[in-house]
């Protein structure tokens, strides 16, 4: 008896050690400051259509107004292949033209879960299929895109899903660990150009993407809604957490960069942003708060990061006449 009670306090003291030790590292001391980040957006076609806006107009305005030189596009399969084996590339191709022609990096995401709710966005002709079919069909989808566009110097990047390791957040097939392999083996075969993975900066592994890409892009949000403790919660964590993350990550994998691919700089309400008013948006984002990230950036010794919510600064701007935070984010481009 006493033996047992001996070896479960030895493993109460390393457990706390161990936790003790891993607070240490991650919440204590400081990341580099970088004064001069290099700043991109990701522009959601999908997303500006729910918001009932010209969304040409509005990626117009993103590129040329805000002097953007990075941007993140979607290839949405739904849209892509809005019936079995017939494509259409048309509002692709024209994002990419209208980026190209202004000298701007690309990065393309690919495959069935990429950004925006409800994170996997999925024909409705492929739901009924059999899981092979599935498969099959979605590789085929993949195949067709990177032929497609491998010819575009633009494009810098493929992306191939999007937080493919986040459980529990959207309206998703399980993780399939051997598909997702398939898939990015199957855009090295098409392709020689960088792959990135993601995954939450809070919420899960960076291991498991990490070594599998070339880069790997995390997201960084300040405050969201928790359905859990319905109501909003802001991270207790230092900047210094996601550097010193970064740092494990790269010397576990190899990973060659770590990017933030998803910075937060739009409101996360538990319902979606038009169904919202602006008063109850700026609770979690408004002008301050846009700057505040920013400046939580700088200290976070990454050098690329990527904002998340430019179709809202433009809803903001042309629903209620608040070019705020518009203005603002202006600066980060246009000096």
């Amino acid at each position: 008896m006493k033996f047992i009670l001996k070896t479960i306090l030895i493993l109460f003291i390393s457990i706390v050690i161990l936790l003790s030790g891993l607070f240490i590292y991650f919440f204590t001391g400081q990341a580099p400051v970088v004064e001069k980040i290099d700043f991109g957006v990701t522009f959601s076609q999908y997303f500006a259509e729910q918001m009932e806006l010209d969304w040409k107009k509005m990626y117009l305005a993103i590129l040329d107004e805000l002097g953007v030189k990075k941007i993140r596009l979607v290839a949405y399969w739904q849209k892509i292949e809005p019936a079995q084996d017939e494509f259409s590339f048309d509002d692709l191709d024209w994002q990419i033209k209208e980026a190209d022609k202004r000298d701007m990096e690309i990065i393309l995401v690919m495959g069935q879960k990429v950004p925006r709710w409800p994170e996997c966005h999925i024909p409705d002709w492929a739901r009924g299929l059999s899981q092979s079919e599935y498969h099959d069909e979605l590789l085929s989808a993949i195949t067709q895109i990177v032929n497609r566009y491998k010819g575009n110097k633009a494009i810098k990047i493929w992306q191939v899903e999007n937080e493919p390791f986040l459980m529990g957040f959207g309206e998703c097939p399980k993780l399939d660990k051997e598909f997702l392999d398939k898939e990015i083996n199957l855009v090295r075969e098409l392709d020689n150009r960088p792959i990135l993975l993601t995954a939450s900066g809070e919420l899960s592994s960076w291991t498991q993407p990490a070594r599998r890409a070339d880069i790997f892009g995390t997201t960084l949000y300040r405050i969201v809604w928790s359905d859990f403790f319905q109501k909003h919660i802001q991270y207790p964590i230092p900047p210094v957490f996601y550097y010193k993350r970064a740092n494990l990550v790269k010397w576990f994998t190899r990973v060659e960069k770590t990017i933030i691919i998803e910075l937060q700089a739009e409101p996360w309400n538990h319902l979606m942003i038009w169904e919202t008013t602006p008063e109850e948006q700026s609770k979690t984002m408004n002008l301050e708060r846009f700057k505040e990230v920013i400046n939580y950036t700088k200290r976070t010794g990454f050098n690329e990061a990527y904002l998340w919510g430019a179709e809202w600064w433009y809803w903001l701007r042309e629903k209620y006449d608040d070019d705020s935070i518009w203005q603002e984010a202006q600066k980060l481009w246009i000096d």
